[in-house]
């Protein structure tokens, strides 16, 4: 599976002490199979930084269910009110289960931030705001908690600068 980053720079050996906290799922490194998602996060450097890239990784595996057992991976299949709570809780800076070394699940995009904004400042309800964004399919993100588990299972293969 092809996993893609956008940053400022070109990253072919990612490091989570570099990764910032108030994120949808938290410190990590994050990738997405979209490319026009991982373009879309290098854009926004583009224009703060005037610099921007993909990086482009290949992943291990073809699909989670292959990955070791051990390997501790946190799944949202869909946007959920789970998902919501969770993103919220990173999103706000407070402390959540840090048990995982991969999230996977939705973006909080441009387009699904001004729902959950709407729900962080309290005018909607969890319910409300799922119930907005249940049409929306999620544009998916991959974070690695876990420099092991990236190092061993994300292999860096090139790049696209911006």
């Amino acid at each position: 599976m092809i996993l893609f980053h956008g940053s400022y720079k070109i990253i072919n050996k990612p490091d989570l002490s570099f990764s910032r906290l108030r994120t949808d799922f938290g410190r990590g490194f994050y990738l997405t199979p979209i490319k026009d998602q991982a373009k879309s996060w290098a854009n926004r450097f583009l224009v703060q930084q005037g610099a921007a890239a993909i990086s482009i990784y290949e992943l291990k595996y073809d699909n989670i269910i292959n990955f070791p057992g051990d390997i501790k991976i946190l799944k949202f299949n869909s946007y959920s009110i789970e998902w919501l709570e969770f993103i919220a809780s990173c999103r706000l800076g407070l402390p959540v289960d840090e048990q995982y070394d991969l999230i996977i699940g939705g973006v909080a995009n441009d387009k699904v931030f001004d729902t959950l904004q709407l729900y962080f400042d309290k005018y909607i309800t969890a319910n409300e705001a799922i119930g907005r964004l249940k049409y929306d399919k999620p544009n998916l993100q991959y974070c690695f908690k876990t420099q092991s588990i990236m190092d061993d299972i994300l292999k860096y293969i090139d790049s696209e600068v911006l």
